[in-house]
């Protein structure tokens, strides 16, 4: 063996646990990005807030169509019953509770939960939440203020 091929042995063994220092701290620093965004991701909320009715869990499209429903079956608009938002009067703050209809339709929703899980529950499902029986349509029938009920005079 001479001295240059040895010296060509110990540069190329140098080089190659300098790169795999290189590898492995770059491998390091890929699966710490990697798992700082996994938990960022799983840790960040939807983006809803003051939801205290429905679940928190909910996707953006469930809500809204959702909510078109919840128009529609009162045949009114979403600032029935959602504020307007004191920094822009043209927008509508979905988080505040100012407008007492909010309240009511929290009711409302929660009664006719209720009413499917405890009523039309027939198979005991473990999601009564999908049990849509009774609607906000049931009653209002596109109406904000439903309609009373007035029996018919017997002949």
């Amino acid at each position: 063996m001479t001295i240059g091929y040895i010296y060509i042995k110990i540069a190329c063994m140098n080089n190659f646990i300098k790169n795999k220092r290189q590898t492995v701290l770059l491998g390091v620093f890929v699966f710490g990005l990697l798992v700082i965004t996994a938990s960022y991701k799983n840790a960040t909320p939807p983006g809803f807030k003051n939801l205290k009715v429905l679940p928190t869990t909910i996707s953006r499209d469930s809500l809204h169509d959702l909510m078109e429903g919840y128009s529609a079956a009162l045949g009114v608009k979403c600032g029935y019953c959602h504020a307007k938002s004191s920094s822009d009067p043209k927008r509508l703050d979905f988080a505040s509770d100012d407008v007492i209809q909010k309240t009511y339709a929290r009711h409302m929703i929660t009664m006719t939960q209720n009413i499917n899980k405890n009523e039309f529950n027939f198979e005991k499902s473990n999601r009564p939440d999908t049990i849509n029986i009774v609607t906000c349509g049931t009653c209002h029938r596109g109406n904000k203020d439903p309609e009373a009920f007035v029996a018919p005079e017997k002949d």
